[in-house]
């Protein structure tokens, strides 16, 4: 058997990141779902990420799979 090739995968976020840009990687029935955007809370078991368009999406913790804090998004440029 060769060697293993893949990414491991790490939930690198906590309750204290809340305020920051994540993404995160969660599982479903049909497999993994992401989304990026603002921890705004993270109580009783689930997470709550805004999107950039507004939307909020709740996250039970136990289908976390992976998620880190992010960078911002780089800045749009401004219409000329």
């Amino acid at each position: 058997m060769g060697p293993h090739l893949g990414a491991r995968l790490v939930v690198a976020v906590t309750p204290a990141d809340v305020g920051r840009r994540v993404t995160v990687r969660r599982s479903v029935p049909e497999g993994f779902r992401d989304v990026v955007g603002v921890l705004e809370s993270w109580s009783d078991g689930v997470l709550a990420v805004r999107k950039r368009d507004g939307t909020v999406v709740e996250i039970a913790e136990e289908t976390l799979a992976a998620a880190k804090v992010v960078p911002p998004p780089p800045a749009r440029p401004s219409p000329a």
